[in-house]
């Protein structure tokens, strides 16, 4: 038994560490899962917990934070039990929204590893439930876990991750993530991860009286009853499928992809910071000769981002694309992209808004 609780001990750490260290990495886009989440609660529970949604992004802080440090505490065996009890609470708290979401097929990414490990709901649910059981084993047979050589260490090191981990949280929120799991990362080829990688395959699910089988070629026996088609190759489907660019006279989707295109990234205007639009307005001026073309891209209403533009001087031309894109896209708002033939050369928060003469370097 000894060993087991050790292994658990270590595992229990060392995963609660390395799952907190990737969504610190990128609270904003643990945020926008929380909103998910207060938004199916708000509609099957009552609006109370719409009341949440502004608090996302410093509940995204807390709990990445929290993962970060208690994970680090039980490896340190600081304060032992107090540490177990909250990872009991946590785990708990976790298991339900997993369950959730697998079970009423609510939420279809928890979010638990960001966006560098994806995992269905029921694998998310499977994955709290051994977490679960580790740490209740650990709290039954805390006394095989040995005990701290040095309680001053313990305090010194925990408190250093807490620290750590806030300014790892911060930096991303005031500029982006230091790593970038997303699809839009600086080097990627957009329109190539809009296609599959392979030729996708699938086998389809039939049934005939009573009995279910599985054919790899659609059958042409006609008494067989389609029930369900599974992609036996997900792993070769596209990368990006909601990306879409438009406005009132079409679609602009592949004009995107041609030549240099510096995007100006605005989730919404009622929530941009409007102090960067004056370093943003000088880079377009600046651009004005150079061999790009920037375009504002939005998800607010016509009528409103005209009337912002025009109130922040912003001369550029306008279009329209998903708010959940373009939050994948930059989590900054404003945010700017530069695109090289549908290629992703450069990418910078509001706050790190780059010279004219930085773009015309990477064209």
């Amino acid at each position: 038994m000894k060993w087991i609780t050790r292994f658990c001990w270590i595992f229990v750490g060392v995963l609660f560490i390395f799952s907190g260290l990737i969504k610190i990495n990128d609270p904003a886009g643990t945020a926008i899962k929380l909103e998910e989440y207060f938004e199916v609660f708000g509609h099957d529970f009552g609006s109370f917990f719409l009341n949440f949604k502004p608090m996302s992004l410093v509940l995204a802080v807390i709990l990445n934070v929290l993962e970060i440090v208690l994970g680090v505490a039980l490896l340190m065996r600081w304060h032992l039990k107090t540490v177990l009890n909250f990872l009991l609470a946590l785990i708990v708290f976790f298991t339900f929204l997993t369950f959730y979401s697998a079970y009423f097929n609510k939420v279809t990414d928890c979010g638990c590893f960001g966006d560098a490990i994806k995992l269905t709901p029921w694998e998310s649910f499977t994955k709290d439930i051994v977490l679960l059981v580790m740490i209740v084993i650990l709290l039954a047979t805390k006394r095989y876990i040995p005990a701290p050589k040095n309680y001053a260490a313990g305090a010194l090191v925990t408190g250093m991750a807490t620290v750590f981990s806030l300014a790892v949280g911060m930096y991303a929120i005031l500029h982006e993530p230091i790593i970038d799991f997303r699809a839009y990362k600086i080097g990627n080829n957009i329109p190539a991860l809009m296609k599959p990688s392979e030729p996708l395959r699938y086998k389809y699910i039939m049934e005939k009286n009573g009995e279910e089988k599985e054919f790899e070629v659609y059958p042409t026996d006609t008494t067989w009853v389609y029930k369900q088609m599974v992609a036996l190759n997900p792993e070769a489907g596209p990368k990006i499928t909601d990306f879409s660019v438009w406005n009132d006279e079409g679609t602009f989707t592949e004009e995107v992809f041609t030549g240099n295109k510096l995007l100006i990234l605005v989730h919404a205007v009622e929530k941009t910071d409007k102090d960067a639009y004056e370093e943003i307005n000088k880079l377009v001026a600046g651009l004005q000769n150079a061999p790009v073309k920037t375009w504002a891209l939005t998800s607010s209403s016509k009528q409103a981002f005209d009337v912002f533009r025009h109130e922040q001087n912003l001369a550029v031309p306008f279009y329209f694309t998903d708010a959940t894109v373009l939050k994948t896209m930059m989590r900054s708002n404003p945010g700017i992209m530069l695109l090289k033939d549908g290629v992703v050369v450069g990418k910078w928060s509001r706050n790190d808004v780059p010279t004219a003469e930085e773009i015309k370097a990477k064209l």
